[in-house]
């Protein structure tokens, strides 16, 4: 063998070695998730992948759940990516919405209609402030006075300002949570049931209740705390339990409102939900944003006596109500025709442990 042709041989297997050696070594965040892929045969547009051991969606996390838990609400609610059955004729597609998560639901029948990663864990921002009030509203009597805390008029930010030491009405700060989405009116409402980590234990024993078994809270107001986490799908389960109580939904749906903030000082809330206000049939739901959980959004609407919920995580700042709008749009022309892709889990036998 010439001295070329040796080297050259050299050369080549110090080239396969390499290869060899970089698929090996390859490090598992180098390999792209299996986001999205063709409607199948029976019209199942979806991800094709079990969320239990896959990669979590932007900003989801993945903490190692048991596989049922992927599956609560049906098997298919475990698949990643957008999950939808269009019928064979006429079909409308849903719209592209900039979001990591969401789920279309009929609160009525618990149908859910379409989804995206319903069941990846995400940070909920304020909408966590749904589940608190849920929570709350049933235990706090509305005349009742709450004196504010340092713990409570130090949080930043506090939004409605609360003033230590002050009393203010149980009404009107759930008013200012829901309304405005009060920080600090989340913490005097937690304070109220008789300390701060009572109330977080009655939110999570809440979500266990109705087997929303992806939230995990940490704080009433949903500002960003370690290990903190919501599903699409779990807050959908969380806004059907609002729809059904009569106080939430007065509070919600309520467009504006004076705060007695001190002596001679009064302060207007306007509901920051424009679904209210610019979408026919609009009735409640609420806003969020972290730098970490960007933009999520809970929404009801009702047309036609048919309710709809809409859940969104992780979405493109100031898109999540415009997205929530399409969404419940293609809800309401797509109900009854397509057939869900799961159900909305009733909650557990034997009442919310808090009541």
């Amino acid at each position: 063998m010439s001295r070329a042709r040796g080297i050259a041989v050299m050369l080549a297997v110090l080239a396969c070695g390499l290869v060899i050696a970089a698929m090996v070594l390859r490090p598992a965040w180098a390999v792209p998730a299996l986001r999205s892929g063709p409607a199948t045969p029976n019209g199942l547009a979806a991800g094709g992948q079990p969320g239990a051991g896959s990669t979590p969606g932007a900003g989801g996390t993945s903490t190692g759940r048991p596989s049922w838990q992927w599956r609560v609400g049906g098997p298919e609610l475990a698949i990643r990516g957008i999950v939808v059955h269009y019928p064979a004729g006429g079909m409308r597609r849903l719209p592209r919405v900039p979001a990591s998560a969401y789920v279309i639901a009929d609160a009525g029948t618990g149908q859910v209609l379409a989804a995206k990663d319903p069941h990846c864990e995400f940070p909920p921002a304020s909408t966590l402030k749904v589940l608190t009030a849920v929570t709350l509203i049933p235990l706090l009597k509305p005349a009742a006075m709450v004196v504010a805390s340092r713990r409570a008029t130090s949080v930043q930010p506090n939004v409605v300002g609360l003033k230590r030491g002050r009393s203010y009405q149980v009404s009107s700060l759930f008013k200012a949570l829901l309304l405005i989405s009060a920080n600090d009116a989340a913490v005097a409402l937690a304070e109220a049931s008789g300390s701060f980590h009572r109330a977080i234990a009655l939110m999570n024993a809440e979500a266990h209740w109705l087997q929303a078994y992806d939230v995990l809270a940490k704080d009433p107001n949903g500002l960003p705390a370690a290990h903190q986490h919501v599903s699409a799908y779990d807050e959908a389960l969380i806004a059907r339990q609002a729809l059904a109580m009569p106080a939430f939904m007065k509070y919600d749906s309520t467009l504006a409102a004076r705060f007695h903030l001190k002596r001679r000082k009064w302060v207007t809330l306007v509901n920051q939900n424009s679904l209210l206000m610019q979408y026919r049939g609009g009735i409640g739901g609420k806003i969020g944003w972290t730098d970490r959980a960007r933009a999520t959004y809970i929404g009801m609407a009702r047309r036609q006596g048919v309710t709809l919920i809409v859940t969104i995580l992780h979405a493109r700042p100031l898109t999540e109500i415009i997205s929530a709008e399409r969404l419940l749009n293609w809800g309401f022309a797509m109900d009854h025709k397509v057939r869900p892709v799961g159900m909305l889990v009733p909650p557990l036998p034997g009442g919310p442990p808090a009541h």
